[in-house]
């Protein structure tokens, strides 16, 4: 059961009576239907409909966990704030506690608190607790090799905060959206997104027939033409942001796909249903 500390997250704390009307207003997921000893993706949007936090979110005592980028956990809690007004909550980043994740089996410790993380099956779980209370066996790169593994994206590696859609960044595959629990910060385009289908532009997942994956930030080109952008990477796998209109347009003219000097195939995620060229592969180079 491998557990991994991971320094590069920490928590914004919602408590408080208003506490899940003032969420469920504003954020991209349901957090009303949110169950105990449960982490669901949900994000803050502009309201063009762009991301500005992705995170976790889980329930605490009278209230609600939100497992974020460490870096960008202040202006989350501030961002909240905005939309306070004279809702009885407190929000508050709480540099106190540890962010670990685990997988493929799970602590006993009772001072640790355990959430599953459901954007994608077999991905494991979260544990929380104070500095010290984990025995960690694993790096955080062991973690995101894990994730990449699974093709899960996150914001900052994958995409770029406030300049990508949900439905780009998967969020509506992973669980991340509620198309069915009312307004929100930006649901006009992300519900029009959904259903006219204007989403052209999808994370994928990468694999590199010939050895290891391009460094991130290659143009996975086909033709002479780019169809997108590679970004974390583990191994031969890795993630790519890929324009479907040029990629099914590249497969339906028989070229091949590269990034950079190196052959590549574009899958879609296992756990993802959105429509996808039939054939996304390369021969190996």
């Amino acid at each position: 059961m491998p557990i991994a500390l991971l320094p590069d997250r920490a928590l914004v704390t919602v408590t408080g009576p208003d506490a899940t009307d003032l969420l469920q207003g504003v954020l991209t997921c349901n957090v009303a239907t949110l169950p105990e000893g449960a982490a669901r993706l949900g994000a803050l949007l502009t309201p063009q409909g762009k991301i500005l936090f992705d995170f976790l979110i889980s329930r605490v005592v009278d209230g609600f966990r939100l497992d974020v980028a460490t870096e960008q956990a202040p202006a989350l809690a501030k961002r909240l704030s905005l939309y306070k007004l004279r809702a009885k909550a407190e929000i508050a980043a709480d540099p106190t506690v540890a962010v670990a994740a685990t997988w493929d089996g799970a602590t006993t410790a009772a001072e640790v608190a355990r959430v599953e993380d459901t954007r994608a099956p077999g991905l494991g779980a979260r544990l929380y607790a104070a500095e010290g209370a984990f025995s960690a066996d694993a790096s955080p790169d062991d973690y995101h090799v894990h994730r990449v593994a699974l093709a899960v994206p996150e914001g900052g590696r994958d995409f770029a905060f406030g300049d990508a859609f949900p439905h780009e960044a998967l969020m509506d595959q992973l669980g991340g959206v509620d198309f069915r629990k009312g307004c929100y910060v930006g649901q006009e385009v992300v519900s029009r997104m959904q259903h006219r289908g204007t989403a052209r532009t999808r994370i994928l997942a990468a694999h590199y027939p010939a050895g290891e994956a391009a460094a991130p930030g290659t143009e996975i080109t086909a033709g002479g033409k780019v169809l997108g952008t590679t970004s974390s990477v583990a191994g031969s796998r890795g993630l790519a942001t890929v324009r479907l209109d040029r990629l099914g347009d590249a497969l339906a003219a028989g070229e091949t796909l590269r990034a950079g000097d190196r052959a590549v195939a574009l899958e879609r995620p296992a756990y993802a249903g959105f429509a996808m060229p039939e054939t996304a592969g390369a021969p190996a180079a």
